[in-house]
């Protein structure tokens, strides 16, 4: 995809899962991309054509002063975190590290740099065992390290536009899934876990009984919209729920993806662990400000997802290979 004449924007996570389709959105609307990853969960193959690509940590404050040597840059797209929210309990300071220091490097760059617009992807893990459906009026509790960096990154934003002009646009996501998510990670997506444990013959691990329920996004209800945030004057200095509006229980999401593979729903059940049992929220606010299509459905997401994880074949887990905390690490995970 070539490049255009259009704003030149830095796109953080491109590697990753969300990151590389906000890229490739963000090329299809026009703009000059470039693009950076660390390779830690993610793969180059996965960064679109047409992007400039620059590998690097965002942990390393002199690597993320040097990324503007490639710019400057009107819109800043930070997707770069690792996102496991259950396993953040375990790796308290790789997550604060990764998820708010790094956050707070490549912040600090934008608002010398006098970029245009911050858009940062969040989580609905922010808002804890809040109410069900989660809306944005609701003040957010998160229960883990994760969501507490998440947050803590979205109250640093808006004291950096009070202090500083700096825009900003927050999006919230919850349980995206799609092509080029890494299945081998072993502690987050869970369809990912399942349809590798599916190619591998074994049955899906459910923690608890199965009954929590999340609504499961497909990436693209989820990466147009995050790419559209900074040209969208509805959106500026907001925060957003996006993704799908259905719940589903684990237990029916399993059924689904068996339905997929055309093999029988064989579950395997864990110790429950410690997470939100309910987690869902509401799209008024994203809908009113960017009229965004229907969103995919489960059955039609999860069969182009198994789709395309059946042309790439099955792949080993891959463990953490610094667990901090080892006390009531869940089964499975040690």
């Amino acid at each position: 995809m070539p490049q255009s004449s259009g704003p030149k924007v830095l796109v953080t996570g491109a590697a990753g899962f969300i990151g590389s389709h906000v890229a490739e959105h963000c090329l299809r609307l026009g703009m000059r991309v470039v693009a950076t990853d660390d390779l830690s969960g993610g793969f180059r193959e996965n960064v679109p054509d047409g992007t400039q690509w620059v590998q690097g940590d965002l942990k390393d404050r002199r690597f993320v002063s040097g990324l503007w040597e490639h710019g400057p840059f009107e819109y800043v797209y930070h997707l770069g975190a690792y996102a496991a929210e259950g396993l953040s309990h375990f790796i308290r300071a790789y997550n604060y590290s990764t998820n708010l220091v790094a956050s707070m490097h490549l912040l600090n760059e934008a608002v010398k740099h006098r970029a245009k617009c911050f858009v940062f992807t969040s989580s609905i893990a922010v808002y804890g065992k809040n109410q069900v459906p989660m809306t944005e009026d609701l003040v957010p509790q998160p229960e883990d390290p994760y969501g507490i960096s998440k947050y803590a990154v979205e109250l640093d934003l808006k004291a950096a536009h009070e202090m500083f002009v700096l825009d900003y646009v927050v999006f919230r996501p919850h349980n995206v899934y799609g092509e080029r998510q890494n299945i081998a990670d072993r502690y987050r997506n869970v369809i990912g876990i399942f349809m590798n444990q599916i190619l591998q013959g074994q049955p899906m691990s459910v923690f608890g009984n199965g009954l929590q329920t999340r609504a499961f996004s497909h990436v693209d209800d989820v990466a147009p919209l995050i790419a559209r945030g900074p040209l969208t004057p509805a959106a500026i200095n907001q925060v957003f729920n996006v993704g799908a509006d259905t719940p589903y229980t684990v237990l029916s999401l399993a059924e689904e993806v068996a339905r997929a593979f055309e093999r029988p729903c064989a579950v395997k059940h864990l110790p429950a662990r410690n997470e939100v049992v309910h987690a869902f929220s509401d799209h008024s606010k994203v809908r009113a400000a960017f009229a965004p299509p229907a969103s995919i459905d489960l059955r039609t997401g999860i069969r182009r997802m198994a789709d395309w994880v059946k042309g790439r074949g099955p792949a080993t887990p891959v463990r953490f290979s610094d667990i901090e905390i080892r006390q009531k690490l869940p089964a499975g995970w040690e």
